[in-house]
């Protein structure tokens, strides 16, 4: 009798074990890694790139995932090559990730020719509709969302406050990409606006350094001149070069992002570059755990900054009029 029972104590204990097995198995799986791909429309030394890169990774690890734990970053940085990008935008690709992260308008018409699948999540593009980039900002309809840097219309501002910070200035030379098509459109505007204010634009492509050289050095031979230096990831490429050249030929310059200004340039007027990836870490997420682009409307800055170099006003010879010091975000002395 004794030996029976525990038989059946043996074999139901045995078997309750059984069963749990599986379960304990199960528990102690690894979370399943999801892979995300980013391409940088800045050089990998890029102290502006960077901090996109790490405001990004913060942002995604606050919502849950961790690089090494349940989240693998495959990483492209832009090196001023059209070239470069392409191959690129092809690597990540073929690295058949849950999603990718473009940051900077240059590099998301490379990605969407490389895949009409691989879910996109852009920062810093001007007006993607008017690029042909999404079908409207509502409902995107493809495979790509993300966060405009403004619509081509914003580009008559910086006409405005170019000429209210330097009156005497006549003519400008808008410096553009014009393999891209934010640089045609933006461009266009310009040149629409500037009349009623009494500027004359002229186009500087920017494809290398030496070109850009040669553009403003040859514009800067007549006098009342100004830059108009628009978005692009080629300005933020060469961006010490334009500071230079507007320095050497002494040429009041309008920028469209804050890092220019703290870098020396006169005065700039444009989004925050840093916050759109903390919100694109939002869509990757949402993206990796099962909504759709097309159904993520593309979204606009929350904010925009008017930032002013005081110190580069004084050596260009130049009073701040109080009504744009009352407007500015921000004031470096």
């Amino acid at each position: 009798m004794s030996y029976r029972i525990k038989r059946r104590e043996f074999i139901t204990l045995f078997g309750g074990a059984a069963a749990a097995w599986p379960l304990a198995a199960r528990a102690q799986q690894p979370e399943r890694v999801r892979r995300v791909g980013v391409l940088m429309s800045l050089a990998a030394d890029d102290p502006a790139g960077k901090a996109r890169l790490t405001a990004f990774l913060q942002a995604m690890q606050q919502l849950g995932w961790t690089v090494g734990s349940n989240l693998r970053i495959d990483t492209r940085w832009y090196t001023g090559n059209a070239d470069d990008i392409r191959k690129y935008a092809a690597e990540l690709v073929a690295l058949a990730p849950d999603v990718i992260l473009a940051s900077g308008g240059p590099v998301v018409g490379p990605l969407l020719q490389a895949t009409r699948t691989v879910p996109i999540v852009f920062t810093g593009t001007p007006d993607p509709v008017g690029a042909g980039l999404v079908a409207s900002l509502a409902r995107p309809g493809g495979n790509i969302t993300g966060f405009t840097a403004y619509e081509y219309g914003f580009s008559g501002k910086w006409v405005e406050l170019l000429k209210e910070m330097a009156p005497r200035v006549t003519r400008a030379a808008v410096l553009r990409d014009a393999t891209a098509p934010q640089g045609v459109g933006q461009f266009a505007v310009i040149q629409a606006v500037a009349p009623p204010f009494g500027v004359e634009v002229r186009p500087v492509d920017m494809r290398d350094a030496g070109e850009l050289e040669h553009g403003v050095t040859v514009f800067a031979r007549s006098s009342n001149g100004g830059l108009i230096v628009t978005g692009s990831g080629l300005a933020i490429v060469h961006r010490d070069l334009i500071i230079a050249l507007a320095d050497r030929h002494r040429l009041p310059a309008i920028y469209f992002q804050r890092l220019f200004v703290t870098s020396g340039g006169l005065i700039s007027y444009g989004g925050d570059d840093i916050d759109p990836h903390r919100r694109a870490a939002g869509y990757v997420d949402r993206i990796l755990k099962g909504e759709k682009p097309a159904d993520l409307p593309v979204q606009a800055p929350t904010k925009y900054e008017l930032v002013i170099n005081l110190k580069t006003a004084k050596t260009l010879d130049l009073t701040v009029p109080d009504g744009l010091l009352a407007r500015a975000t921000e004031v470096i002395e």
